[in-house]
């Protein structure tokens, strides 16, 4: 099946891809350092992050399909209706850095093919929303390793009417 959605949202980190891979390792726990759930649904799931573990956040559900510590976990969608694909958080050394060095990218991937509802609902619902909180969880990474945010994410007035709506 073609992925015809592929979205990447990645942020520049002053540490070891190690320690950007600790707040992937942080994802749905109670000191949970990347997902922003005080803005946005939180990340759960019916067991600690691991392969198998069922969960996600608000309506959007899915699987852990794999996970390696401190670098790479993989989420297979179970819904809404029509998101045939995954979405992933990994922890890479940024390009040019030695290997072990102290800069890191912390990249997320969403790759799915939208069917049936998905190929309207995604473009004009969930794409916008989830840049947004995507943008907001990379903020919080960086605020976690750096204790600042150079550049915090803004909501446009699209996000915040269809926040708005939402309630």
């Amino acid at each position: 099946m073609p992925m015809d959605v592929y979205n990447v949202h990645e942020r520049l980190l002053p540490v070891k891809a190690s320690e950007a891979g600790a707040l992937i390792d942080s994802l749905a726990s109670d000191g949970d350092l990347l997902w922003p759930r005080g803005s946005w649904h939180p990340m759960t799931f019916d067991r600690p992050l691991s392969v198998g573990a069922v969960g996600g956040h608000g309506p959007v559900r899915y699987r852990v399909a794999a996970y390696v510590p401190a670098t790479w976990v993989r989420f297979t969608f179970s819904g809404p209706r029509g998101f045939h694909g995954f979405h992933e958080f990994a922890a890479l050394p940024a390009s040019g850095a030695p290997a072990g060095g102290d800069r890191s990218v912390l990249r997320h991937t969403l790759a799915m093919a939208a069917r049936g509802p998905a190929r309207l609902t995604w473009p004009l619902f969930w794409r916008p929303l989830h840049n947004a909180c995507l943008e907001d969880g990379l903020d919080r990474a960086e605020l976690a390793c750096t204790g600042t945010v150079a550049r915090p994410a803004r909501w446009s007035p699209y996000v915040r009417a269809l926040r708005t709506f939402a309630r």
